[in-house]
């Protein structure tokens, strides 16, 4: 079950990175490609101040982190446990 959404795009190597990260520790999360989905692309531009910043992550609780660590997504998680 996942416990929140990455707003990505194929060309982000800060996505691929934490994306990969994730999978290593086995933290299930959807992925959401703002290039393939306009409303996606105004989500995050939402929360990044009217910016397309990848990338966005979407918890639960409808807070955003943009662009956090391996260590930040952790602590959020476990915040919300």
């Amino acid at each position: 079950m996942s416990t929140f959404t990455m707003y990505t795009t194929p060309w982000c190597g800060y996505c691929h990175r934490l994306k990969s990260q994730l999978d290593r520790e086995g933290i299930a999360f959807d992925l959401v490609d703002i290039e393939q989905q306009p409303d996606a692309a105004f989500l995050v531009e939402q929360a990044n101040g009217g910016n397309q910043t990848v990338p966005t992550l979407v918890f639960a609780d409808g807070s955003a982190q943009t662009n956090p660590s391996l260590a930040q997504v952790k602590d959020k998680l476990a915040a919300l446990a």
